[in-house]
């Protein structure tokens, strides 16, 4: 079995974050109905303002783990933000002490902005909601394809 690829599935509520520099989406899901959806963002640059707004929402949520979105290439290559999603996850790892996953996010936003588009919000109206929609499907990505999550 390759290292980082979890060999059992996890089980419960998982909470996910579509990480930036400017903002931060977070869903939430429950492996037992194997569905995300999208919870909040956090609209702030310090890392202890979003720290503590994550660990509310750990409070709240007890999550059996956490799933972060990996960003990448088109081809699967790494860019800028690799490093940085990978670093912001080892910290919640760190922080928190809980699985932390990272999961393939190629083509979230797109998609996020498809179901956005869907539901009636566009344009302009659509950047408060981006984030967390994002991340919405990054987690269900994971539910849909578990093998595909690799641990910080």
């Amino acid at each position: 079995m390759p290292e980082g690829v979890p060999t059992t599935s996890l089980s419960g509520t998982l909470l996910a974050f579509d990480f930036g520099t400017r903002r931060i989406g977070i869903a939430v899901g429950n492996t037992l109905t194997g569905t995300a959806r999208p919870l909040d963002t956090i609209n702030d640059e310090k890392n202890d303002v979003r720290f503590a707004r994550i660990a509310e929402l750990l409070a709240e949520w007890q999550p059996a783990a956490l799933v972060v979105g990996l960003p990448c290439n088109d081809d699967g290559t790494p860019h800028e933000m690799t490093a940085l999603c990978r670093r912001f996850a080892n910290r919640l790892k760190g922080r928190f002490n809980l699985p932390t996953l990272l999961v393939d996010e190629r083509y979230t936003s797109a998609a996020a902005s498809s179901v956005l588009t869907e539901e009636g919000v566009h344009g302009r109206k659509q950047k408060a909601l981006i984030d967390q929609y994002a991340a919405q499907q990054i987690l269900q990505a994971y539910f849909d394809e578990p093998s595909a999550g690799i641990y910080a």
